[in-house]
């Protein structure tokens, strides 16, 4: 619904034009220069990737929230799932590293959005 499939695949794109650009661009450079550089974007570029990967995700619980408020099923069930994953002792990756919100933030974005998405409830028939 949100399309980012499409979202990604322009990211992707416009991630490896820049790092071409950046390659020609420092092709003159000492090689040290050039690996730093080119290492230095290959870095950030995977963080931006990952972090609007991130806003997908809050995008698509969004999403999922108005579906169900539309299908008549209770909304609190999005919000103790998420408080039942959080209670999973698993190792959990730093959220700058990660393509998904960590459960805390996830809960809050959750949390925040249940009032509008409760605009959207219709009971079931």
């Amino acid at each position: 619904m949100a399309r980012h499939g499409n979202e990604r695949m322009s990211q992707q794109l416009l991630a490896t034009m820049g790092g071409l650009a950046l390659d020609i661009a420092l092709s003159q450079k000492p090689d040290e220069t050039h690996n730093l550089f080119m290492l230095s974007y290959g870095i950030g570029s995977t963080l931006g990737v990952l972090a609007y990967s991130r806003q997908h995700e809050y995008e698509a619980d969004k999403l999922g929230m108005i579906f169900m408020a539309q299908a008549g099923y209770d909304l609190e069930q999005a919000l103790q799932f998420w408080q039942r994953m959080s209670q999973i002792n698993a190792p959990k990756m730093p959220e700058f590293l990660s393509t998904h919100p960590s459960d805390e933030n996830r809960i809050k974005q959750i949390q925040a959005f249940m009032p509008q998405a409760k605009k959207y409830y219709k009971p079931k028939q």
